[in-house]
């Protein structure tokens, strides 16, 4: 059955007028070649709107990111912001370097203007911050970011926001979802030339202001610009944006802050959509910041940074005793959650009624470190869209409390509220200071941690991530979460499960009492275990890949730290060889 209807969808879409020539030629060669595989896969569904948006694998077809999918994810935008009847409507738009970003970002704003919505693109490509920061800096309605972010090169995709900067949340979420099934029809989109726009006035290009405008802001938000500027020099950094939309902004921004002693890869400082030198242009893979380490060798640096293609992520090495370390997103995090509140506390300028917040799968140790400075604690599901999502409804709710920090354990963080997302620039601004001030002590960021962790506890965080491809893929993850869900043993590698939190029936469940009680975050295809030691796994299918996460966070709270350690590692390979094991099963 599925075969059939994707083997017809395949056929009119050959045949469609309202496609150009290429485009129908690339599915009519699918189908003389009989490539039946392909062919479901490009057409067995319509691409899905997942955390924030669309993404996918570029080519023809409706399962594919191609300039048609993205004119109607647009004119389901558009639909949106028009049912809510405010007058003058107008959004923003940016792009990062992969292939058809530009071209996709002006097919949005084509499709925007032809709707009456003034459409703003950036004049040059820049990060998610300045996208964020450009909707709330001229009070759009929305704006959309044309990335994959940290995606292997042939993936695409098409990230909304909505008017308060972040990336669109209940209800308006399901309004341009509802929007984007609704249209039936390719005829059904509104479009106009794109030079005509911009002729007309309903294309805008953003200049320079809107980006001075964001570093004044995040120049407020140094915590000690002072001692940068003093000895700022003292560190040497080297930092590559893996040929993504970094450079200008973090090159502008270390300067700024007073760290100026830097380095950018050569090799990977420009743009490139094939992103030449990395096998994916992720900063939380090790193999992606492999040429910023050779130069940290070769120049005996201090530390080396790289962002993702986008610059939402950041990543993190450094060489200590002959060996190169990646701290993971969680003892990023917990770096700067710490460095943030021991310095505001230090300057007397911990503002009252403060609060961060954190997902469910991030760092339980952060919880720790900020109760113990008087700051409360906010959980959210995965994803800055609910982070920042959250911030949205204290500010409105909650007016007097003071927003400090935010993170999730996938290397993305905010130390300011200017913008609502993950911001990849300031983040790197705030690992220099923090590098810095380690120095000055005679510390690096590993003495640091070990420092936090004998003050506050021992946390060891892992992330197990298990690919499966197309709609094979997508059965499998889908037997594994059943499995887990249906499990019936109450022990897992020793540990013993004390609460099951599923976040898709919306439930914790207490094993000791047997009472349920209710969740209240919004529905997700999650499953959490908390344990008797402390310690935590949750499982998670990605929202914009086809994987299945696994989040082991191992707490140990018995014996010197070395001990610690030893004992979390042991716990940890056994939880890995358990999962995989499992999976492999499903």
């Amino acid at each position: 059955m599925i075969e059939q209807e994707s083997l017809k969808k395949a056929q009119a879409w050959a045949q469609n007028p309202y496609f150009d020539p290429e485009s129908r030629q690339e599915i009519k060669q699918l189908l003389d070649k009989n490539d039946t595989k392909e062919i479901i896969e490009r057409f067995y569904k319509d691409l899905e709107f997942g955390t924030g948006g669309i993404r996918s694998i570029l080519g023809m077809g409706d399962n594919r990111i191609n300039k048609y999918t993205i004119r109607k994810a647009s004119q389901a935008l558009a639909n949106a912001i028009l049912a809510t009847q405010t007058p003058n409507p107008k959004m923003c738009i940016s792009y990062d370097s992969r292939k058809f970003s530009l071209e996709f970002a002006k097919e949005t704003a084509s499709v925007m203007a032809a709707n009456g919505i003034k459409a703003y693109i950036f004049n040059r490509l820049n990060p998610v911050c300045l996208l964020s920061f450009a909707v709330r800096h001229k009070q759009a309605q929305a704006g959309v970011m044309v990335t994959a972010s940290h995606n292997p090169p042939e993936y695409n995709g098409y990230k909304v926001y909505w008017s308060d900067g972040a990336q669109v949340t209940p209800p308006y979420d399901q309004h341009v979802i509802q929007a984007y099934y609704a249209i039936n029809s390719w005829d059904a989109i509104s479009w106009m030339d794109f030079e005509e726009g911009v002729k007309s006035k309903n294309i805008e290009w953003i200049g320079q202001e809107v980006e001075d405008a964001y570093f004044a802001k995040i120049e407020t938000k140094f915590v000690n610009q002072d001692l940068c500027r003093q000895r700022g020099n003292e560190l040497k950094i080297i930092y590559t944006p893996i040929h993504g939309t970094g450079k200008i902004p973090c090159e502008r921004v270390l300067n700024l802050l007073g760290t100026k002693n830097f380095t950018t890869v050569p090799q990977q400082a420009g743009p490139d959509e094939k992103f030449p030198t990395v096998k994916s242009p992720n900063p939380e893979n090790p193999d992606a910041l492999a040429m910023a380490v050779d130069l940290l060798k070769k120049q005996k640096a201090d530390i080396a940074f790289g962002t993702d293609p986008d610059t939402d992520r950041l990543g993190v090495a450094l060489i200590k005793n002959g060996q190169v370390f990646y701290p993971n997103g969680n003892q990023i995090g917990i770096l700067m959650l710490h460095y943030i509140l021991t310095n505001l506390k230090e300057q007397n300028l911990l503002p009252k009624n403060p609060y961060f917040v954190k997902t469910i799968v991030t760092s339980p140790l952060q919880e720790v470190i900020a109760s113990k400075f008087g700051v409360s604690i906010e959980n959210t599901l995965t994803g800055f869209k609910w982070i920042c999502g959250r911030m949205g409804k204290i500010e409105k709710e909650q007016p007097d409390r003071r927003f400090v920090f935010a993170t999730e354990e996938s290397f993305g963080y905010m130390n300011h509220n200017f913008v609502r997302d993950k911001d990849g620039v300031s983040s790197l601004a705030l690992m220099a200071e923090i590098a810095l001030w380690y120095k000055i002590q005679g510390m690096d960021l590993l003495d640091g941690l070990d420092k936090i962790y004998e003050e506050y506890g021992f946390s060891d965080e892992t992330l197990l991530t298990l690919t499966y491809q197309g709609k094979e893929g997508g059965e499998k993850i889908a037997r594994i979460m059943e499995r887990f869900r249906n499990r019936k043993e109450q022990q897992i590698c020793g540990e013993k499960v004390l609460v099951i939190e599923d976040y898709q029936s919306k439930e914790r469940f207490d094993l000791k009492t047997h009472k349920k009680t209710p969740i209240d975050l919004p529905e997700s295809n999650v499953l959490g275990h908390i344990f008797e030691s402390g310690s935590r796994l949750y499982l998670r299918p990605s929202g914009t890949e086809p994987k299945i996460k696994f989040y082991i966070m191992i707490q140990e709270a018995v014996g010197s730290l070395s001990e610690k350690k030893l004992k979390a590692e042991t716990k940890k390979q056994a939880f890995l060889n358990f999962l995989n094991r499992e999976a492999s099963e499903a």
